[in-house]
């Protein structure tokens, strides 16, 4: 895990240099799995992040707070109740464990001064966030934990707190590194060297570990020798005297892609020119910029879930039944075979007799071949012949009416293509709101009795060019059709992803001939906010706003446009 238990003793310390003897102003619970506190503190109000995540637990200040629901949940109302204006006074961690401990002084109903503990467990999928009285009385917590979950540890209201269960690891800061070589050294395992300091020494993660590896210089394919050993306690003892000294350098890790795939408190030397690094002022920035954009990510894949699986469920329906209409069209083609029978019935109707299951009549229109045509025994021969223009009438009719819906059906299907395309970009659960409120519209979802109500539209993402242009990009259809139909004037410049759904872009003209540079920036952007996010080489079609109109029932965001050139980018978001 990338927050070990030494990273949280720097983050312990950074909260109590800079929260110490503040005050809670305000408690949110963006969802089950975090809380942010707001508090008051000498320089200005912080917002607090405890999360609980499984695959992104910490505790940090964060400037990118998740946005909040609209009804706060029982837990979030009873730690208002419990904490509101309460100070915080210490904050504890038993040795290295990625166990952190708030302390608040409150109030009671009675006025009389209480203690009042958040306890931050940080385990993985079993972290946790728990609320506990003076007495050490769990008052409740963010993931209550009963017999059908554990047999060996409760986590559930009115009874009392335990600390998990301890791993049989020596903290660096209570121990001598010599203690830590001893007992790596002498775990009977064929494990790397790295794997047998991670199991005997408290509040590293793995990656430190390695960093210990790498700078001992131990070969893993032979016996640690007395001068290895040497080495390695060497470079323990640098690490606790790196930590007593309060030493640090937030680092972050990152892919030649530009990606960060780790964090460490340290330099990190073992990846050498393989992997850049970033340097942050403070363990929460840089725990902010590490997991910010995927936390985002993953928060709003799970709230737009069920809009998602709607949409999937569409798109699957959709092409079931364009695949049935594309099979009863191509039958439908065969319309002219019957006519024809028609016309021969018709010119040998004296030689058919009531009775006759089939006929055998001249081909006129086939060199005068011979050919068979069934009858039925139950109708006279005229309306044998009359049931076969009639199939073939309602055959030519079909045709029509199946090319109409096919290609109806086909629109629609980019339409939540594109439904699909918004939802995935969403950023906040007030886009989310937008798309549901278009889905009702266009009758996807079940109209409620209090969401008659018409919302205000989100304005547009907003960038510059690096030539002084402003470029806006639409957050979902409505908004498409609003900045491209409204808001745009028609001499500013349009942009659409070829064929593939995503936003409609805008370059303003404002008075002034838009440049080269700006249309490739804004190509960039339509690319990046579109489907073809992870690809290169994307076409983007680019025309002036006068030359693109909407269809009369149309659906949001289906528009049709003229007179346009292609240019292929790579997505890029230009800030």
């Amino acid at each position: 895990m990338a927050f070990d238990g030494v990273m949280l003793h720097y983050v312990k310390e950074e909260i109590k240099e800079i929260a110490d003897e503040a005050r809670v102003s305000q408690i949110h619970q963006p969802n089950r799995e975090e809380l942010v506190i707001s508090i008051r503190t000498r320089d200005g109000n912080k917002k607090l992040l405890l999360s609980s995540r499984a695959n992104s637990p910490r505790v940090c200040f964060t400037e990118k707070a998740p946005e909040n629901p609209a009804t706060p949940p029982m837990l979030c109302m009873l730690l208002r109740k419990r904490l509101s204006g309460a100070k915080l006074v210490d904050v504890r961690q038993p040795g290295l464990e990625r166990i952190l401990f708030l302390d608040f002084i409150g109030v009671n109903e009675l006025g009389d001064k209480v203690l009042l503990t958040l306890c931050v467990e940080i385990m993985g999928k079993y972290s946790n966030i728990i609320l506990i009285d003076g007495e050490g009385i769990i008052v409740d917590a963010l993931k209550r934990v009963d017999l059908t979950m554990s047999s060996q540890r409760l986590v559930l209201p009115n009874i009392k707190y335990e600390l998990p269960p301890k791993q049989e690891k020596l903290c660096i800061l209570e121990c001598d590194s010599s203690e830590i070589v001893d007992k790596a050294l002498n775990t009977p395992s064929e494990m790397k060297l790295s794997k047998v300091i991670l199991s005997a020494m408290q509040g590293i993660s793995p990656i430190i570990a390695r960093e210990l590896e790498y700078k001992t210089g131990a070969d893993s394919n032979r016996e640690m020798t007395a001068v290895d050993k040497m080495v390695l306690n060497t470079r323990i003892d640098e690490l606790k005297n790196y930590i007593i000294n309060k030493e640090s350098a937030p680092t972050m890790l990152i892919n030649p892609d530009g990606k960060p795939f780790d964090i460490a408190f340290t330099d990190i030397m073992q990846y050498g020119e393989m992997a850049g690094k970033k340097r942050f002022s403070s363990f929460s920035k840089m725990l902010d910029s590490f997991y910010y954009e995927r936390d985002k990510a993953e928060r709003m894949k799970v709230k737009s879930q069920d809009l998602l699986k709607l949409c999937s469920n569409i798109q699957d329906k959709l092409t079931r039944k364009i695949a049935v209409q594309e099979k009863e069209l191509k039958d439908s083609l065969n319309r002219d075979e019957l006519r024809k029978k028609g016309d021969l019935l018709q010119a040998n109707i004296y030689r058919i007799t009531r009775g006759q299951t089939f006929i055998e009549v001249e081909d006129y229109y086939n060199n005068d071949e011979k050919i068979k045509i069934g009858l039925s025994p139950l109708m006279t021969p005229s309306q044998n012949i009359q049931k076969y223009y009639k199939d073939y009438r309602r055959a030519k009719t079909r045709e029509e009416m199946l090319t109409v819906q096919i290609e109806k059906a086909k629109e629609e299907l980019i339409y939540i293509s594109a439904v699909q395309e918004s939802l995935l970009r969403a950023e906040s659960e007030r886009e989310l709101a937008e798309i549901r409120q278009e889905l009702t519209e266009q009758g996807y979802i079940k109209n409620r009795k209090d969401s008659k109500k018409q919302m205000k539209l989100l304005p547009p993402k907003e960038y510059k060019s690096s030539d002084g242009f402003t470029i806006f990009v639409g957050r979902n259809n409505r908004q498409n059709d609003m900045l491209t139909l409204k808001t745009a004037s028609k001499y500013d410049m349009w942009l659409h992803t070829k064929n593939i759904p995503g936003s409609h872009v805008i370059i303003v003209n404002d008075g002034k001939e838009i440049t080269d540079i700006a249309i490739m920036e804004a190509a960039s952007l339509a690319a990046y906010n579109s489907k073809a996010k992870e690809s290169s080489n994307v076409p983007v079609d680019y025309t002036i706003v006068k030359n693109v109109s909407k269809p009369g029932g149309a659906k949001p965001g289906m528009v049709i446009y003229v007179k346009n050139k292609t240019v292929y980018v790579t997505p890029k978001e230009y800030i």
